[in-house]
């Protein structure tokens, strides 16, 4: 028993102090999860892939069938409650650096240094501390918490056309982990109903 639960913690342990530095978010963006909600065609899909050692948030988008043009996008943080509601803007207004923007479909992919204040909304830097350091703790806080959203911006919705909360998913390594620690603890308890 006691080596299952020694094998289990290092595993567990060794695992979450190599990878812990990147976490991986995923986002669904559509019409009826903006607020107010509305009945826009458009979809989208992003993934947000932070580096909490290099400081960076890497931004992949992919957006079509918006009724209008878009004219911003960026991330709100941070809302009252996980996964609803509304926040101010955290990262570039009035829209990421790059982002195709007079289109109703299109692809970004981007990378943010969270210690640069061009990549904050001023107000959100003021509001959290006065400082990149202090804004990024606020952002990665909300983000972790559920009260995260990216949002895309149109012509027709001035509000927002379409937005998602940003969602942790395991990464693989993680997943790889569990698994291992699984098929340890399978081969302990195999070999301890062979030896009863």
């Amino acid at each position: 028993m006691k080596l299952r639960n020694l094998c289990l913690a290092a595993i567990l342990l060794t695992g979450s102090s190599i990878y812990a530095s990147v976490l991986t978010y995923v986002v669904t963006l559509d019409g009826p999860s903006e607020s107010p909600t509305n009945a826009s065609p458009g979809t989208g899909n992003a993934f947000v892939t932070i580096d909490d050692i290099a400081h960076t948030m890497r931004l992949q988008v992919t957006f079509g069938g918006l009724l209008g043009l878009t004219t911003a996008s960026h991330i709100h943080s941070a809302t009252a409650v996980p996964f609803t509601g509304t926040a101010g803007v955290a990262t570039t207004t009035p829209s990421f650096a790059g982002f195709p923007l007079g289109v109703t479909s299109g692809t970004f992919d981007n990378t943010l240094d969270l210690t640069q204040a061009s990549s904050y909304n001023p107000a959100f830097v003021t509001a959290n501390g006065g400082t990149t350091g202090s804004a990024e703790t606020a952002l990665l806080a909300g983000i972790a918490g559920g009260k995260a959203y990216l949002n895309i911006h149109s012509s027709v919705f001035g509000g927002g056309e379409i937005r998602g909360f940003l969602i942790a998913t395991p990464e693989p390594a993680t997943l790889g982990l569990v698994g291992l620690a699984l098929a340890v603890l399978l081969a302990l308890g195999r070999r301890r109903h062979l030896s009863a």
